[in-house]
């Protein structure tokens, strides 16, 4: 399999033996980020945005690559985050396809592909190399973090591991550590990417590829990312036309949805490295902010030191539901900071930050604005 990376991506190289949370260590690794705007003189307006799982570090159009990014119309000049004001940086994570070192990089030891012999991957793994970069580009404390989805376990992981790194922090629809619902799905997926014969330990290549699993995983993954109120307000029960059913197969498509999501999934499959898939998902399910404190996550938030902190979730999201923001920002004022809880009423459940601009933008702005 070959990385995914967009033009105009940037890299930094991490120490020659970047240690592993989990043992082990990764040899002349590497992070791809992406930037806008520009860095003051002061070298204090930096914001750094970590993302989901399966993003790169292409989050808007930049001069590097003018080509719409997955958070366009929240990024760039007099947008919510506004680049004429911010020195942004956006990493793509440790362990992916997309510019960072991950399973489907070269192992500099054996000029093969790492494969499954890349050490185990912790979401603290993914913060630490953030971190060599803000430093590479000459940050020392940056004026806020923000962390979306599994960004806002990165996020967490960031500022309790390098106390002093950021005044503020913003986490979008995040959590400190992994609820059973959520593993039980990520579970799901991984097990339906290995149970596919082609997936062959994990020694695919193009040819011989688990696309059947990719795509299950993908569809399982969709389904949580909406909630049930999207998926009834956009579909309903509306079946396929007669032309667009296969009807040499009895249980093959027949509805809007089941469409929706294989097209879904089939745009995916190709464009994500399954290994990647499996690293990232698990080290989700690894993930407990409490995990130095006894399994106390309430105890891991009360040692993070930020000035001011947001966290923003929605009702409907079934991934990382409502009463995990409510537990960041909690947990946040119990160690003394002045942390908000901000409750959204989108339809449109966890990717709601991706697409319900109406309801993030000014969410976003105004605590952005008021730093």
């Amino acid at each position: 399999m070959t990385e995914f990376i967009p033009p105009g991506t940037q890299f930094t190289t991490l120490p020659p033996a970047f240690p592993m949370k989990r043992g082990g260590a990764l040899h002349d690794a590497r992070v791809a980020y992406e930037t806008w705007g520009t860095l003051n003189a002061a070298r204090d307006n930096a914001v750094l945005v970590l993302t989901g799982l399966s993003p790169d570090a292409h989050a808007a159009a930049n001069a590097g690559n003018p080509a719409e990014g997955w958070w366009e119309a929240m990024l760039g000049p007099g947008k919510a985050i506004d680049s004429d004001r911010w020195f942004v940086i956006c990493v793509n994570s440790l362990g992916s396809c997309k510019g960072s070192t991950g399973p489907a990089s070269i192992n500099p030891r054996t000029g093969d592909l790492y494969r499954l012999d890349f050490p185990e991957l912790s979401v603290e793994d993914g913060a630490d190399a953030a971190l060599h970069v803000v430093h590479a580009l000459g940050i020392e404390r940056l004026a806020c973090v923000i962390g979306n989805s599994m960004g806002g376990m990165t996020a967490l992981a960031l500022l309790l591991r390098h106390p002093g790194v950021a005044r503020t922090h913003m986490n979008i629809s995040g959590a400190a550590h992994a609820l059973p619902f959520s593993i039980a799905i990520r579970s799901l997926q991984r097990e339906a990417i290995r149970l596919d014969p082609k997936w062959n330990h994990g020694r695919y290549d193009e040819a011989n590829y688990p696309e059947s699993g990719m795509r299950m995983a993908r569809k399982l993954g969709v389904i949580t990312y909406r909630s049930a109120l999207e998926w009834d307000g956009r579909f309903g029960r509306v079946r396929l036309d007669s032309d667009r059913r296969d009807d040499e197969d009895p249980f093959g498509l027949e509805f809007e949805v089941e469409s929706y999501l294989e097209g879904h999934a089939r745009r995916f499959v190709r464009r994500f490295d399954p290994n990647c898939y499996l690293y990232l998902s698990r080290s989700m399910d690894w993930f407990d902010l409490g995990e130095s404190f006894g399994g106390d996550t309430d105890a891991g938030l009360a040692q993070i030191r930020v000035d001011r902190a947001l966290a923003i979730g929605v009702r409907t999201d079934i991934l990382f539901p409502l009463q995990q923001q409510q537990q960041v920002a909690d947990g946040l004022r119990a160690g003394g900071i002045d942390a908000q809880f901000l409750p959204l009423d989108s339809p449109q459940g966890h990717d709601a930050f991706l697409v319900d601009i109406e309801r993030f933008d000014p969410a976003v702005r105004n605590f952005l604005n008021t730093l």
